[in-house]
């Protein structure tokens, strides 16, 4: 056999030989296809060899098969309204299925046809988008082409900083080698999912949930035809094809999306026809807090939050937590809406009266209306003119008091050169101006029962003004402040019945020997002998600086500390007319622990705070503290009904004006020096709301002691707030709820009370 073999072998030689020397071409083109064999396999060599060293730069399979993201965490409403999103990336990821069909057919007919049936890169794409980028190249009528299948964009979305986006021949290679490993791992599915929700967009939108709730409102799985062909459209440049920046762009590539629709058979033909000139209508929001609806809120929520994931060790930036408040976006709607159209027309009347000698209230009154149409308003050198031309002094103080004033100083322009400088520049000083003289509001409501923050409007727009007038300012609180002298008093054994004469008094401080006088609101002492209940009624100065000098200052700061004032409170008489700095808030908290029967809690605004995966991080508790006894809250709540109900009372345009007739309410207008704030508070069993209307600078303030009081500024933004509340749903504020009578708790009926009472009136409980 070995010898059989050999002769064998030793013939196919020859035949192999007789056969080349008669066939000449045919030994060339073996010999050039041994050539190309040869160099094939020298390149797949190279090639191996390349890629081996490129892996090492290239994603880990771990790194392939666990890939991480950012994820904005989401604040909600206590009804399940998206409030804001805070992160650094705006992104929350969404499933294949809760996608919009209009999305996936948009983003396969466009960016990759051929997407089920390629294994990660389509040989015939990327041979084509390598010959025309050659060809263009070469000054040949052809584009640059990408060539890229949605499992290599994916890749670049993914890992990004291993891959890069660098237009190299070694970026394609990492990029070609990733998809494969993302195609051998992940269903067809996965990747679309994973693409749309990891693809970038502008106004740090990323992903197609992201997108779609920034530029029109919606979730992805609500986006229609034209919507999801103009996101996916702006994935060939984001910016370019921008549907708000750009829309007659944004149309025409949306355009060739829906062809390429129309073409792979994903849309009918006769939709493109009707629908190719029309734009897109965008509902544009971006995840900015200044757009949130109440923005104010949303902002103080982030603090919050970010102070809490601090102390955790937890990135709120990042971690996509889901975030339960406890708003009501029904009532922050109404309260938007109320402050809007109040603080408009209160803006209006100040401009007005400050804006010639002779004011036009004694024209128009109380039609904020009229003001709103009056040239004293409309034509903005109108507004204030006859203050500034009456105050140039304090203009000057003005100026002196800004930035700009500071770095021309400081890059050494003597300070009068520096001053008319400034007051030469037209536009700063307009923007000056308008600055000092915009009238700022806060409006807060609260679920004296539980805490629950319902209703948040920090101010009027976040855009322009970042200061918060609900939980950072603190002015001085007028006449609110007089209820925590009264509940003192109350508290002591004083009956409402107990009588003080409204007369001027001389109270002369032992330390500074300085005097004080206080006057009331806008006449003079009456000289007669009044109960607590009408002194508190008619808000008068006399009898509550009466009142504080018999139960000490120091008892009346004491109570309001117990019940919600956190603010340094100065222990003097001048206290008991608020002469001590409070924020909304606070105030608002004390007037809730009355509302509560004398259970005070804190301001509520985050119920929970879950992870991506549901499990709760943190969770409100309760923590209820009693402040004061039942019964005298009854009797202090029963007491500010007078504020309201009483024809003399200070608050009784709620009923009036506002038509909110039928409903238990307590509460209290309040006014400082000069009208520079005007507050008002008033208390319902299932809600207790504070405004707050007034001037960042409080050199600044109403000209006329009529706008000035708090019952004809904040009472206007409280009482149209309620209004609408009352309109809108029993829900947010029910006629039937009522405040249990003081003899609900064991004090006196009537009866009772004025038989105790007989006498000097002067006796306590």
């Amino acid at each position: 056999m070995p010898k059989s073999r050999k002769r064998s072998r030793g013939g196919g030689y020859r035949k192999f030989l007789t056969w080349l020397l008669r066939n000449p071409r045919k030994v060339q083109a073996a010999h050039a296809l041994t050539v190309v064999f040869l160099l094939g396999c020298l390149a797949a060599l190279v090639l191996a060899c390349y890629m081996l060293l490129l892996s090492r730069d290239m994603p880990s399979l771990s790194q392939i098969e666990n890939p991480s993201f950012e994820f904005a965490s989401v604040a909600y409403t206590a009804d399940g309204v998206e409030l804001a999103r805070f992160g650094r990336q705006n992104r929350s990821w969404i499933s294949y299925d809760d996608i919009s069909a209009h999305v996936k057919n948009a983003l396969i007919s466009t960016e990759d046809h051929r997407f089920e049936s390629h294994w990660g890169m389509d040989m015939f794409r990327t041979a084509s988008a390598f010959t025309q980028s050659g060809l263009g190249k070469l000054g040949l009528p052809f584009e640059r082409q990408g060539g890229s299948t949605i499992t290599q964009q994916l890749a670049r979305n993914l890992y990004n900083e291993q891959i890069g986006f660098a237009v190299t021949v070694e970026r394609k290679l990492k990029e070609m080698a990733t998809a494969v490993q993302l195609e051998r791992r992940y269903s067809k599915q996965e990747i679309v999912e994973m693409y749309l929700n990891t693809v970038p967009f502008r106004h740090n939108a990323f992903g197609i949930e992201a997108a779609g709730r920034t530029y029109f409102g919606k979730s992805a799985e609500e986006l229609d035809e034209l919507e999801a062909a103009a996101l996916i459209g702006m994935l060939k440049g984001t910016s370019l094809y921008d549907p708000v920046r750009n829309p007659e762009r944004s149309r025409e590539r949306r355009n060739v999306v829906l062809r390429q629709m129309v073409r792979r058979g994903h849309l009918d033909r006769q939709f493109y026809e009707t629908y190719r000139d029309s734009l897109t209508t965008t509902r544009f929001r971006s995840a900015d807090v200044t757009q949130s609806f109440a923005p104010y809120f949303a902002e103080y929520v982030r603090n919050w939050v970010s102070d809490w994931g601090r102390e955790n060790g937890i990135d709120v930036y990042g971690e996509g937590l889901r975030i339960h408040t406890t708003l009501d976006s029904g009532l922050q709607q109404l309260a938007q809406e109320a402050v809007e159209d109040q603080m408009n027309g209160l803006q209006a009347a100040v401009d007005c009266e400050w804006s010639a000698q002779s004011s036009p209230r004694f024209i128009h009154g109380e039609d904020l209306e009229a003001y709103l149409g009056n040239p004293c308003h409309t034509v903005v050198a109108n507004r204030w003119a006859y203050f500034w031309e009456n105050r140039q002094a304090q203009l000057d103080v003005f100026v002196r008091e800004t930035p700009r004033f500071a770095a021309l100083a400081r890059g050494g322009t003597a300070q009068n050169a520096a001053l008319e400088q400034l007051k030469g520049d037209a536009a700063f000083m307009d923007s000056l101006k308008a600055s000092k003289t915009r009238l700022e509001v806060g409006l807060v409501s609260k679920d004296p029962r539980t805490g629950h923050i319902r209703a948040w409007v920090g101010g009027r727009n976040l855009a322009e003004d970042w200061f918060d007038h609900v939980a950072i300012a603190k002015r001085q609180a007028g006449s609110t402040f007089k209820p925590f002298v009264y509940t003192a008093a109350i508290d002591a054994g004083y009956f409402p019945t107990y009588t003080l004469k409204d007369t001027l008094i001389n109270y002369v401080d032992p330390y500074t020997k300085e005097v004080w006088s206080p006057l009331n609101s806008g006449q003079m002492p009456s000289g007669e002998v009044l109960t607590l209940r009408e002194g508190l009624s008619r808000s008068l100065n006399t009898i509550s600086a009466q009142l504080i000098l018999e139960i000490k200052p120091s008892t009346a700061a004491l109570y309001a500390r117990r019940m919600g004032i956190e603010s340094p409170l100065d222990p003097v008489p001048a206290l008991a007319l608020g002469t001590s700095d409070v924020s909304l808030l606070e105030l608002v908290t004390g007037y809730s622990t009355l509302a509560n029967l004398g259970i005070r809690n804190r301001p509520v605004a985050i119920l929970r705070i879950e992870d991506r995966r549901g499990t709760v991080l943190y969770e409100h508790r309760p923590a209820p503290g009693e402040a004061l006894s039942d019964v005298t809250s009854a009797v202090m709540i029963d007491m500010l009904r007078g504020v309201i109900n009483e024809p003399y009372g200070t608050g009784h345009r709620i009923r009036s004006q506002f038509r909110l007739t039928g409903y238990d309410f307590a509460g209290k207008t309040g006014t400082t020096q000069e009208g520079a704030d005007g507050w008002f508070v008033l208390m319902h069993p299932e809600l207790v709301t504070g405004a707050w209307v007034g001037f960042n600078d409080r050199r600044i303030s109403f000209r006329s002691s009529f706008w000035g009081q708090g019952a004809h500024n904040a009472l206007f933004v409280a009482g149209d707030y309620l209004r609408r509340a009352s309109l809108a749903s029993e829900e947010f504020l029910g006629k039937q709820e009522r405040f249990p009578p003081p003899e609900a708790f064991g004090f006196l009926t009537p009866a009772e009370r004025s038989r105790a009472a007989e006498g000097d009136g002067r006796v306590k409980w």
